[in-house]
């Protein structure tokens, strides 16, 4: 600690989307062909619905994150992820756009290894040492695997974000790290290919798992001075078997081990330590000791002390609540739609030319991308999009706008529509106008609809997701689209119309 401040996590959050598909929806389907699925039955996975992917899911969990009290000015961006969905765009540009970060920042995407996460973690801590200002670490994963798959089962959609800083009152102190660079190869993925190639599983655990791991640890403990009794949670995100395994390997209390979220969520692959992380301080008492473990070509082992502010602090949902608000789904043939496994006849209507034209795109992507809109520096009228005229009818000033950000502001449902015959890979296709509280409207799709919730007069949620995608030239469009809530019971007028 230097002047009263100590470096560590000063917020944390998370994002896991709503859809969990029960694995015995995934076994029924495909138990005909490789009946040994039938083991892995358990429990649900956690799936991104048909607008979400790494991006979307980056950003709703640095929105967590960066709504936590005491959050200093972030002015480094790293995003962590093996499944972004631009090999040739800085992803973490987007990310940082549509959170409506200063442009005067550094971004990077960290990618190519499943310890992608707690490598970028460690160089934010690292950089940050002696500093101002916080640097956003996040990371967000959405894991493709084969139909009859073990990984399809395995896998699950999520995301987590730091926040690192020098601060008064972190929710952990930085205590210290060890990495190893072992070129041990588990799995690859080739540069056109779609899908892992997964090596033998016990091969894995024994020369894998229980020896580099371990190593990783000891030299953790040798660069810190822990012992590995002292630790209160071990996060490891390798399986709960393998897990027990380390820890009883480097004389860690077994009760230590996290819980992997695999029933619930499942492996989010390069996100999944900090995910991992996040829950844990969740719930993490003053005092205790965090070791988080990143696992892939090597070994990364990091090391901190909750304070137990994280509690206290918290203005978003956090992993924890994002778990509970899941919703059951038994529909894999959506599941794989929605993840492109599977051809499917869209009709005519999906025919049309989708190409964006960036031009336009640059000159309007603080609107598109941050949802920013225009704010009367008169008479404090709102209004979506920004137009050089005011719409107050007794104001109506000219060239007086300043922006305003409509991603946070809170709204409700003024009309609504289901539309079955648009084009839309999870038909209905619901849209509609919304009324912003203090001033602004638009007409919006609405995403992860309940058709029992979504009324005139129930309130919504702004959150970024995939507005479209190009398929002919491999661009994603994204937008910004509205979550409806249950409306008042007085206000609740059945179909909405």
């Amino acid at each position: 600690m230097s002047g009263g401040t100590a470096l560590g996590i000063a917020a944390c959050g998370g994002y896991v989307p709503r859809l969990r598909l029960a694995r015995r929806a995934i076994v029924e389907a495909n138990a005909w062909f490789n009946p040994g699925l039938k083991s892995h039955a358990a429990g649900a996975r956690a799936i991104c619905n048909w607008d979400e992917d790494a991006m979307t899911m980056a950003v709703e969990a640095a929105r967590d994150c960066l709504a936590s009290d005491g959050v200093p000015e972030i002015d480094t961006l790293l995003l962590a992820s093996t499944t972004l969905p631009f090999l040739e765009r800085h992803n973490a540009g987007v990310v940082r756009a549509a959170l409506a970060l200063p442009e005067h920042m550094m971004t990077l995407d960290v990618t190519a290894s499943q310890r992608a996460a707690t490598s970028a973690l460690i160089t934010a801590l690292q950089a940050r040492r002696g500093r101002p200002g916080g640097a956003l670490v996040v990371a967000a994963e959405q894991r493709r695997a084969r139909t009859a798959s073990a990984q399809e089962l395995s896998y699950g959609d999520a995301a987590a974000a730091l926040v690192i800083a020098e601060t008064t009152t972190p929710i952990a102190e930085f205590i210290g790290a060890h990495q190893v660079a072992v070129d041990f190869v588990d799995h690859y993925r080739g540069q056109h290919a779609p899908f892992d190639y997964q090596w033998e599983e016990r091969w894995i655990r024994d020369e894998g798992y229980l020896k580099i791991v371990p190593r990783t640890l000891r030299g953790l403990a040798a660069a810190t001075g822990l012992a590995a009794a002292q630790i209160g949670r071990l996060v490891i995100p390798v399986g709960r078997s393998a897990a027990q395994a380390i820890a009883k390997a480097i004389g860690a209390p077994p009760q230590s081990v996290c819980d992997d979220l695999s029933q619930g969520v499942g492996d989010s692959g390069a996100a999944h330590p900090l995910v991992m992380l996040a829950h844990a301080l969740e719930h993490a008492v003053a005092g205790e000791i965090i070791v988080a473990v990143g696992w892939g070509q090597g070994c990364d082992a990091i090391a901190f002390r909750a304070t137990g502010a994280a509690a206290h602090r918290r203005v978003g949902g956090g992993i924890g609540q994002s778990i509970a608000r899941g919703v059951a789904d038994a529909n894999y043939m959506r599941y794989l739609a929605f993840n492109r496994l599977v051809e499917q006849e869209q009709g005519m209507r999906a025919e049309a030319d989708r190409q964006t034209a960036l031009s336009a795109f640059y000159r309007h992507r603080d609107m598109v991308t941050a949802l920013v809109g225009g704010r009367c520096v008169r008479c404090g009228t709102p209004q979506f999009p920004p137009s050089s005229v005011c719409v107050n009818p007794e104001c109506q000033a000219r060239g007086e706008q300043e922006p305003f950000r409509f991603a946070d502001a809170p709204a409700h449902v003024q009309s609504w529509t289901a539309d079955n015959l648009t084009y839309c890979p999870d038909p209905p296709q619901y849209f509609g106008m919304i009324v912003f509280e203090g001033g602004g409207r638009m007409m919006v799709d609405f995403t992860d609809v309940d058709r029992e919730t979504i009324a005139t007069g129930a309130p919504v949620r702004m959150v970024f997701r995939v507005k479209e995608r190009d398929s002919r030239r491999g661009f994603v469009k994204y937008f910004w689209k509205a979550v409806p809530g249950r409306a008042r019971a007085e206000e609740d007028r059945g179909d909405g119309h």
